[in-house]
C-alpha cells in the first residue's frame, strides 16, 4: 500500500514519533570528523570571487555548476509561496516573477503538506513550465520513501519531469550513509533520472558544514558527483559554523552548482540591526553562487529582490571585510542563525516518518 504524506503526518502524530525525532535531533550539533581533499590557495581565492553574470532584462543569469544550464541569480523560494492565504495571489506572484526573469523555482515535497507543490503546479500551466528550471526536494532516506515522494511531487506539480531533485535536510551524521546504502534513496533518484523523471541531483542542509563535507565524501566513495549543493550563505554564516568557509571552496574546486539559502535568515538577521535586506542579498550574490534563493511572499518583497539585482555590483575585498565587520559580534553565538542552533527549521525531526 502506498503511504502518502498525509498518512505519514497522521501516523507520526498518533504514535509519538514526533517527540522521539526531536530528542534524536539533539545529536545534530555534535562535532564530526569529515575527510575532505585539501583546498589550495587558488581555490580559496576563487571561493571569494564573484562569477560572471549575464544581464537580460531585469535579471542576471549564471551557469549552474558544470550543467551548462543558465539560471536566474534570484531563485523563488517555494516555502513562502505556500504561505500566502489565497491561491490566486500565489499564482499571480509566481507568474510575475517568471515574467520579470526569474527562472529558478525552489520547492519541496513537504512544504505546507504539498500545497506549495500544487499551487506552483497550477502557476506553471499555460506555457509557464517551459520558462523555468524546476527544483524540488525529497526527505526519504530509503528507496521506497524516496520513490513515493518523487512520484507524488511529479503528480502535485503536474509535470512529467523535474529539472533538479535534491535530498532534503542532510542534518544527521547518518544521513549520507543511509542515502547511499543498498536500498537507499539514491537508488530511487538514479532510477528516476534514468527514466527521465529528473535531470540533475543535489542535496541541501542547514545545520553543520561538516555534515555537508561528509555527504560529499560518501558520494565520492560511491563514485557519485552531485550537480548542486544548497546551504546557508549569509553575512552571519561567515562568522559561525561557516558553510562559506568550509564547504564553498570544495564546491568551487569541483565546479558544483552553489545554491545559497537563508540569505536573510528568515528576517532574523535584520533584527540584529547591522545590515539591510539588500546588503544581505548583495553579499550572497557576491559569492560564487549560481542562485540566491530567497523567500518571496508579496509583490513588495519581489520588487526588493529585483532592486537587489538592479543595484548589484561585485564588491572588492575591502568592501566585504567592512560589511562582515558589522556583523561579527552579532554572529558570534549563532543567535541570528536559529536553523543552526535550534530544531525549529528541522521538519524531518518533527516528522521522522518522512525519512522512511
Amino acid at each position: 500500500m502506498e503511504i502518502s504524506r498525509r498518512s505519514l503526518l497522521k501516523t507520526a502524530s498518533a504514535s509519538g514519533i514526533v517527540a522521539a525525532g526531536l530528542a534524536a535531533s539533539e545529536g545534530f550539533l555534535q562535532p564530526i570528523i569529515a575527510q575532505a581533499e585539501p583546498v589550495d590557495e587558488n581555490t580559496q581565492l576563487l571561493a571569494q570571487s564573484t562569477p560572471t553574470s549575464t544581464r537580460r532584462g531585469e535579471m542576471l543569469y549564471r551557469n549552474l555548476g558544470s550543467t551548462k544550464e543558465q539560471v536566474s541569480l534570484i531563485g523563488l523560494g517555494g516555502y513562502h509561496i505556500g504561505k500566502i492565504e489565497d491561491e490566486q495571489q500565489s499564482i499571480k506572484l509566481i507568474r510575475s516573477a517568471i515574467d520579470r526573469g526569474i527562472n529558478f523555482m525552489d520547492n519541496s515535497w513537504d512544504y505546507h503538506n504539498g500545497r506549495s507543490h500544487r499551487w506552483m503546479g497550477n502557476a506553471l500551466k499555460d506555457g509557464y513550465r517551459d520558462k523555468v528550471f524546476l527544483m524540488t526536494k525529497i526527505d526519504g532516506r530509503t528507496k521506497a520513501a524516496a520513490k513515493m515522494q518523487i512520484d507524488e511531487s511529479l503528480k502535485d506539480l503536474q509535470v512529467d519531469h523535474i529539472d533538479l531533485l535534491q535530498h532534503h535536510e542532510i542534518l544527521r551524521f547518518e544521513d549520507p550513509d543511509r542515502i547511499f546504502a543498498p536500498g537507499g534513496a539514491m537508488e530511487a533518484a538514479i532510477e528516476a533520472q534514468k527514466a527521465g523523471k529528473i535531470r540533475y541531483i543535489g542535496f541541501t542542509g542547514h545545520k553543520n558544514p561538516n555534515i555537508h563535507l561528509q555527504m560529499l565524501e560518501v558520494a565520492a566513495k560511491n563514485g557519485f558527483r552531485f550537480d548542486t549543493v544548497q546551504m546557508p550563505l549569509n553575512v552571519m554564516d561567515a562568522h559561525f559554523r561557516s558553510f562559506g568557509q568550509q564547504v564553498l571552496p570544495v564546491l568551487v574546486k569541483n565546479n558544483i552548482g552553489v545554491l545559497a539559502m537563508k540569505t536573510i535568515g528568515e528576517s532574523y538577521i535584520l533584527r540584529s540591526n547591522t545590515v539591510s535586506a539588500i546588503e544581505c542579498l548583495h553579499y550572497a550574490m557576491n559569492l560564487p553562487t549560481s542562485v540566491v534563493i530567497t523567500g518571496i511572499d508579496s509583490m513588495k518583497i519581489l520588487d526588493q529582490a529585483f532592486e537587489a539585482v538592479r543595484t548589484f555590483k561585485p564588491m572588492d575585498q575591502a568592501q566585504v571585510t567592512a560589511l562582515l565587520a558589522r556583523t561579527r559580534e552579532a554572529a558570534a553565538k549563532g543567535q541570528y542563525e536559529r536553523y543552526k542552533t535550534t530544531t525549529q527549521n528541522d521538519s524531518t525531526a518533527m516528522n521522522p516518518a518522512w525519512l522512511g
